[in-house]
């Protein structure tokens, strides 16, 4: 990945200012598939974030425990910015 196309990519977010063109903007950037995803993988991070246990949250979600360590690490070991979106 590029630093100036992903940087592109950052300002691009950075500059929708309301929900409907946020929203709109990523169904134009990502296949229905990659957004469901995207959209279940905030959600396994809020759960986890929150002290849910890990099988609740696959069940709640219906996903599997592999998707869910993932989105613990994340938490763990990632970027910060997760921890900083979700406070």
């Amino acid at each position: 990945m590029q630093n100036k196309h992903f940087d592109e990519l950052a300002d691009s977010i950075v500059g929708i200012d309301n929900k409907t063109l946020a929203k709109a903007f990523l169904k134009n950037l990502l296949t229905p598939a990659e957004l469901e995803e995207a959209v279940k993988r905030l959600q396994i991070v809020k759960l986890l974030n929150k002290g849910v246990p890990q099988r609740e949250v696959a069940k709640k979600l219906h996903v599997s425990i592999g998707k869910i360590s993932r989105g613990s690490r994340e938490l763990k070991y990632g970027e910060t910015g997760f921890k900083q979106v979700l406070k």
